[in-house]
C-alpha cells in the first residue's frame, strides 16, 4: 500500500507547479469559486471560466492573496 501511495505522489508531484506572485501581478481569477461548490450553478457550457487581468495587493497567506477586485464583485 505504501509503496502504492509513493508512485501515485510521485506521479501528481511530477506535473505539479509551484506558482508564487509577486504585489502588482496580474492573475486569472476562477469562476467557480465564486459560485460556489455546487457544479449546477454553472450556466451555459460557454459562460466565462475564468475572470482575466485582476491585480495582486498583498500576500496573507502562502496560498493566499488579496486581490483587486471591481466593485460588482
Amino acid at each position: 500500500m505504501k509503496e502504492a501511495q509513493y508512485h501515485q505522489k510521485s506521479y501528481a508531484d511530477r506535473r505539479r507547479k509551484k506558482l508564487e506572485f509577486a504585489v502588482g501581478d496580474f492573475v486569472y481569477l476562477k469562476m467557480a469559486m465564486l459560485r460556489g461548490p455546487n457544479r449546477s450553478i454553472s450556466g451555459t457550457k460557454l459562460s466565462l471560466r475564468y475572470m482575466g487581468s485582476v491585480r495582486v495587493l498583498e500576500r496573507v497567506g502562502p496560498v493566499a492573496y488579496r486581490l483587486e477586485l471591481s466593485d460588482s464583485m
